[in-house]
């Protein structure tokens, strides 16, 4: 048991890594259009084409290598990582680094998919929610703590000490992994065809939305957080960057609670979410404005914004039990496609209306997730509600 709590911290750390990997690179920007002498728009390439590998080619890597030994699997992925992030570290070419940014991207979604399956996998019964939660964590600690520690190795030391921490992170989870990490090799191997059926579903596909337009609805003003709290509740400077770890770190809390809300009633927590997101964007547009409640409202929001990543993929599940990891890779695609076009139309929203109506986009995509699962729930009752993901 207490070596089974071991694999999922290094599964966790596993996840951390990835997503250091894919968001860090937003941190060192300058940096990097500095190093190779290219513009900001040319340097920004190597972000959006890591998201949209992932959203294009992840559900099929993982369908390939759905009946690979897991272990193996994740070996080879965390082994990808540390040479991609070691060869960019020594980079002098921008098309060899956006080469190394697109080879790794190809198993983001596998890493995801693998890291919740064999956490609940090695869970006991009653902690498989709280397995899911973990892996999950590991996700909202890349986007709190692995971006800011990029930007500031990079800041503070040089862009090849940034690349050479996130090699560093994945070679632990690499040795980890070997040591600690039982064999898994899959018990039954799923047909091509019964796995890619999943997508012949039609509530598959409402719930796919669903996800997409959560993300969409936390992305679309938390990719424009610094310039929203800069230009609409007047905060400046370093405060800047401790408003975003503070929304991390109550992220995890909303990790946890979110986890065991849906244990609880999976319904309601579903139905409710978009609900709540809105409210959550109503206090801010209304209060925003002002430095102290916008921080007090920064706590709340952080909860809520990271218990999306659990509630989507667990609605989600629901309808990807014959063939959960495929699902979760699907799951992965979807996100990146509403983070897309969720920062997407806030840009648009800020270009043509000031920044102070960016909250406009969230609350639109928050409607749309709501009809989704309303819709969803019309049509089709009859969903598996009882740890759908395990």
């Amino acid at each position: 048991m207490k070596k089974n709590g071991v694999v999922i911290f290094i599964l966790v750390l596993s996840v951390f890594a990835a997503i250091t990997n894919e968001m860090g690179i937003v941190g060192v920007l300058p940096q990097i259009t500095e190093k190779f002498q290219i513009t900001t728009s040319q340097a920004g390439i190597l972000v959006s084409i890591f998201a949209l590998v992932v959203a294009l080619f992840g559900p099929f890597v993982t369908l390939i290598v759905s009946g690979f030994n897991r272990k193996r699997s994740l070996l080879f992925i965390m082994f990808i990582l540390t040479i991609a992030n070691t060869v960019n570290a020594y980079s002098s070419s921008f098309g060899l680094t956006l080469l190394f940014r697109i080879i790794p991207a190809l198993f983001l979604a596998l890493l995801i998919s693998l890291a919740i399956s064999v956490a609940v996998k090695l869970a006991p019964s009653e902690q498989k929610g709280k397995a899911s939660a973990k892996v999950f964590a590991g996700v909202t600690l890349g986007l709190v703590l692995g971006v800011p520690v990029t930007s500031l190795l990079a800041d503070q030391f040089s862009l090849q000490t940034a690349f050479l921490f996130c090699a560093s992170v994945s070679a632990v989870s690499f040795l980890g992994i070997a040591f600690f990490m039982p064999t898994m090799p899959v018990d039954e191997k799923l047909s091509y065809g019964k796995q890619f059926s999943i997508l012949g579903k039609l509530p598959v596909w409402l719930n796919l939305l669903t996800v997409m337009f959560v993300f969409a609805t936390m992305f679309s003003v938390y990719s424009y957080f610094a310039e929203y709290v800069t230009q609409i509740s007047h905060v400046q400077g370093a405060w800047i960057s401790i408003l975003l770890m503070l929304f991390g770190l109550f992220g995890l809390v909303g990790n946890f609670l979110f986890s065991n809300l849906l244990q609880k009633n999976l319904l309601r927590t579903v139905m409710l979410y978009p609900i709540i997101y809105l409210i959550v964007y109503g206090f801010i547009n209304f209060a925003g404005m002002y430095t102290i409640p916008m921080i007090v409202l920064i706590f709340v929001w952080g909860t809520v914004h990271s218990g999306g990543l659990i509630i989507s993929q667990t609605w989600l599940s629901t309808e990807t039990v014959d063939a959960p990891e495929f699902g979760n890779s699907l799951y992965m695609s979807f996100s990146n496609f509403g983070i897309t076009i969720g920062s997407s139309l806030a840009g648009w929203f800020i270009s043509h209306f000031g920044t102070g109506s960016l909250l406009l986009s969230g609350m639109l995509f928050a409607i749309l997730a709501g009809l989704t699962i309303v819709l969803k729930l019309s049509f089709f009752r009859n969903i598996s509600l009882e740890n759908p993901s395990y």
